[in-house]
C-alpha cells in the first residue's frame, strides 16, 4: 500500500476502506443521534421526535414466552437459516388472518433477523454490477444502500404530493425500465405516511410484469392504522405472486424492534434467490426469539387495538400542535409519523436545527430520506404523549 491514488482512502492505523463505504452519506439516524447528544451533554432535556423507536413495551405474554423457550438448551444451537417450519407455518396462518392471502410456509415464507437485513440483502440476490433498481425518494435510506453495495445503479422515482406520495410508474423512461431488474415500494409509507391501494399495486404487478422486475414491497406499518383503515397487502392482487414479495417485521407491529425478527412472504423463486444469500452471510435468526414471535402472530391482537389507539391521541395532540403554529400536516391514516412542511424560509435541516436548539425537540430533516424530502420534517409518534404534549407547548413558545 504504497504512494497512489489508494492512499487518499487511507486513515491515520493505513488502513484502506473500500469504495463503497467512502462513498456512503452519514447514516442519518447516526447523524441524528449525536445532535441528541451533544444537546443533552448541553443540559437540555431533550423530547425525540425523531427516530421511529416504538416507546411503548413488548407485551408481557411474548416477553414470557421468550423466557421459557430461551431455557430450553435445543434452543441454543445454530438456528435454520430459512425459519423453524412452526415460525413459518405461524407466518402464513398471519397472512391468512390478516390479509387473507393463503402462503406456503415450506417456499413462501422466509425468516428475516427484522426486515432491514432482507431489505439490505436483496440487491445481491438479483442485481449484477451496473444493474437498475427504482428506488423512491423520499425513503428509507437502506433501498438505496442496499443497491449501492450490490453494485447496481439506483434510479430515482420522485415522491410527490400531487400524486399522494406514490411513484409515477408512466413516468419512467421504457429503457430505464427495461434495465431494472428490482423495484423498492413501501406503504404505509416511511417518511411521509403515504397509502397505497389496490388499483395502485395493480398498476405496479402490471408494469412488472410488462419489464420483468422483481417487486419487494416493504409492509411494516400495515398494522399501525388509524381510523378504520385497513392497510392491503401487495400480494392481494391477482399476479403479485409471480412478480413479488412482500417483507413484514414484528418491530413495529408488536414493539420488538430490538428483537431482530421479520419474514419475507410471496414468489417462491425469488425469495429462494434471497435465502442463497442469507445461507452464505447469516445464521437464522434465534430460535427463542422465533418462539416467541410464533406466540405474537397466533396470539391475541388486544394489543395492537390498545397501541392504536395510544399512537391515535398522540397523532390527533400534535397534529393540533402543529396547525395552532401554522404548520401544515396531513392526518396521517397510518405509521406513527407525521410528515410536516416546513415554515417558509426554512429548509429541512434548518427547520429541525431550530426545533433542537430552541426547544428541545428532535425532527427528522426530510432531506436526510433523499432530495425529494426537502421542505418537510417527519415527527415520531413514539415518544410517550404527555412529551408529546409538552413538545407542542415548547413549539407555541418558539
Amino acid at each position: 500500500m504504497t504512494g497512489n491514488n489508494h492512499d487518499t482512502h487511507k486513515n491515520h492505523n493505513s488502513c484502506t476502506y473500500a469504495d463503497r463505504i467512502v462513498s456512503l452519506p452519514p447514516y442519518l439516524f447516526a447523524a441524528i443521534d449525536r445532535a441528541k447528544e451533544d444537546a443533552i451533554k448541553k443540559g437540555v432535556d431533550v423530547i425525540d421526535l425523531g427516530v421511529g423507536d416504538p416507546d411503548m413495551p413488548t407485551p408481557p405474554h411474548i416477553i414470557d414466552s421468550l423466557s421459557a423457550s430461551a431455557r430450553n438448551p435445543e434452543r441454543h444451537q445454530y438456528p435454520s437459516y430459512t425459519g423453524m417450519l412452526s415460525f413459518r407455518e405461524a407466518a402464513a396462518g398471519w397472512y391468512r388472518d390478516v390479509f387473507s392471502i393463503s402462503l406456503d410456509p415450506d417456499c413462501e415464507v422466509l425468516a428475516l433477523i427484522g426486515s432491514k437485513e432482507g431489505l439490505a440483502h436483496i440487491p445481491l440476490a438479483f442485481l449484477n454490477p451496473g444493474d437498475v433498481a427504482l428506488v423512491p425518494d423520499p425513503a428509507y435510506p437502506v433501498y438505496r444502500i442496499g443497491t449501492t453495495f450490490a453494485g447496481g445503479v439506483p434510479y430515482t422515482m420522485p415522491l410527490l404530493p400531487d400524486l399522494g406520495f406514490l411513484p409515477d410508474l408512466a413516468a419512467i423512461p421504457d429503457d430505464v425500465a427495461d434495465k431494472a431488474k428490482l423495484i423498492f415500494l413501501n406503504y404505509p409509507n416511511n417518511p411521509t405516511a403515504a397509502v397505497a391501494d389496490r388499483s395502485f399495486f395493480r398498476e405496479v404487478v402490471d408494469f412488472a410484469s410488462e419489464h420483468e422486475i422483481v417487486v419487494v414491497h416493504d409492509n411494516p406499518y400495515s398494522e399501525i392504522v388509524f381510523d378504520g383503515y385497513r392497510a392491503p397487502s401487495l400480494l392481494s392482487v391477482p399476479g403479485a405472486m409471480d412478480v413479488g414479495i412482500e417483507m413484514h417485521s414484528l418491530s413495529k407491529t408488536y414493539n420488538m424492534t430490538g428483537w431482530r425478527i421479520g419474514f419475507a412472504v410471496g414468489n417462491a423463486e425469488i425469495l429462494a434467490g434471497l435465502g442463497k444469500v442469507k445461507t452464505n452471510i447469516d445464521s437464522g435468526a434465534f430460535e427463542a426469539i422465533q418462539e416467541a414471535a410464533i406466540t405474537a402472530l397466533t396470539g391475541p391482537s388486544d394489543c395492537i387495538r390498545e397501541m392504536q389507539k395510544v399512537y391515535t391521541e398522540r397523532r390527533d395532540l400534535l397534529l393540533a400542535g402543529l396547525r395552532a403554529i401554522g404548520i401544515n400536516a396531513a392526518a396521517p391514516k397510518a405509521t406513527f409519523y407525521i410528515w410536516a412542511e416546513v415554515p417558509d424560509g426554512r429548509t429541512s435541516l434548518s427547520f429541525s436545527s431550530e426545533l433542537l436548539e430552541k426547544a428541545g425537540i428532535v425532527a427528522t430533516p426530510g432531506v436526510g430520506f433523499g432530495e425529494y424530502g426537502e421542505g418537510y420534517v417527519r415527527f415520531s409518534l413514539t415518544s410517550k404523549t404527555e412529551r408529546i404534549g409538552e413538545a407542542v407547548d415548547r413549539m407555541h413558545a418558539m
